[in-house]
């Protein structure tokens, strides 16, 4: 009689010493593994997600507001400067390099609009809900409570939502009901822009063009404006609503703005009838745009809780 028995022998199974992995025996035989290709596209791709998640492009944060942020404005002449303004009225200058507070005072009654710095960094301009326009005065100084002081107070006719200074001249535009061209020495504006009855939520000056600017409104609009002259230049009607705009600071007829669509739209001022790019990859409604210094990137935050870097002339984000 034959009998057949399975047998084997156990050392070949059994760890050497504590630290060994346990052996698993495995078939390498691709019939029996038709999933194979499709696991290791999946292990490749939470790979590739995993070395961004790792990047670590996070800095680090400037603690301090007690309400939200709802402006922020540099420094030309300062990387290490900046300024911040927040819901409850409260402006604070910060120190980048070191990541604390220089100064933190009461600027307005209710939010803080905008901020806008003078070309010298010498001076910024604050505006809030309660219609006022306020110039401060800041030098860098060991004591920084005493640098900083309140030099002029402009009351306005009606609430401000914006503001950008001219980039060489002693000029500043605001918005709100209308666009107002203001010299820093007046108290009255040089010159007033309107074309329709809805509100000006954004405007910003021309980088390189100094006397163009730029305008956002909740009609949907984009308008261009020059300040040599008394009227608007030109109107773009988008099919949803614009939040802000900021000009390639190299090429001087393009300007992107940030829409409530999800996207963003580049243009050339000279040909508005399409866009340049469109600039896809938010889920939400983006809330604000800049560019780099170099004019070959910007950067846009939205409302899905993203910040995405994009090309100038690619329609997706890297």
């Amino acid at each position: 009689m034959k009998v057949k028995v399975l047998s084997r022998n156990p050392a070949d199974y059994i760890r050497e010493c504590k630290s060994d992995i346990h052996k698993i025996p495995r078939n390498i035989d691709p019939s029996l593994h038709p999933f194979e290709a499709a696991r290791e596209y999946t292990r490749a791709l939470n790979a590739a997600k995993l070395e961004r998640v790792f990047a670590k492009p996070f800095v680090g944060s400037l603690d301090g507001h007690t309400d939200g942020v709802n402006c922020m404005a540099k420094f030309q002449k300062s990387l290490s400067l900046l300024l911040s303004g927040s819901c409850n009225g409260e402006v604070k200058l910060w120190n980048l390099s070191r990541k604390e507070c220089i100064r933190s005072y009461s600027a307005h009654s209710g939010f803080v609009r905008g901020l806008a710095v003078v070309p010298t960094g010498e001076i910024f301009i604050s505006v809030g809900d309660d219609k006022l326009i306020k110039h401060w005065r800041w030098k860098q100084d060991d004591d920084a409570k005493k640098s900083t002081h309140l030099v002029h107070t402009i009351v306005g006719k009606t609430m401000f939502q914006g503001i950008d200074h001219h980039w060489r001249d002693s000029v500043y535009a605001t918005c709100g009901d209308q666009v107002d061209i203001w010299n820093e020495d007046r108290s009255e504006p040089v010159r007033s822009f309107q074309w329709g009855v809805d509100t000006v939520h954004s405007v910003k000056f021309n980088p390189v063009e100094t006397n163009l600017l730029a305008s956002t409104a909740s009609d949907r609009s984009v308008v261009l404006y020059d300040t040599r002259g008394a009227t608007p230049l030109r109107k773009l009607l988008m099919k949803m609503r614009s939040n802000t705009v900021a000009w390639n600071p190299l090429e001087a007829f393009n300007f992107t703005v940030a829409n409530e669509d999800s996207n963003l739209y580049t243009y050339d001022m000279r040909r508005l009838d399409f866009a340049v790019s469109v600039h896809q990859d938010h889920v939400g409604a983006v809330l604000d745009v800049d560019y780099s210094p170099t004019g070959e990137e910007f950067v846009s935050g939205s409302f899905d809780k993203t910040i995405r870097i994009f090309p100038r002339d690619r329609g997706h984000s890297r």
